[in-house]
């Protein structure tokens, strides 16, 4: 545990960047599974891959590729 005050305010916003990190990691994952087909659960997915990348979550380049396996499995 830390002992130093600001290693303290540090690790208190590791946590809630984690959780914050970690509901849109799921988010975007829930939704590259649930894009089969439609063209709205596709969009749906573009926008929670752009929105991941968008606030560093997943790297911007990672966004594209997923995108791309994403149309071209339609």
């Amino acid at each position: 545990m830390p002992i130093i005050k600001s290693a303290k305010k540090k690790l208190k916003q590791d946590k809630v960047r984690k959780s914050n990190n970690r509901v849109i990691r799921s988010a975007f994952k829930k939704a590259i599974k649930k894009s089969s087909g439609s063209k709205s659960d596709i969009a749906t997915a573009y926008s929670k891959i752009d929105r991941a990348a968008k606030k560093r979550v997943i790297h911007k380049k990672k966004a594209a590729r997923l995108k791309s396996r994403i149309a071209r499995s339609k």
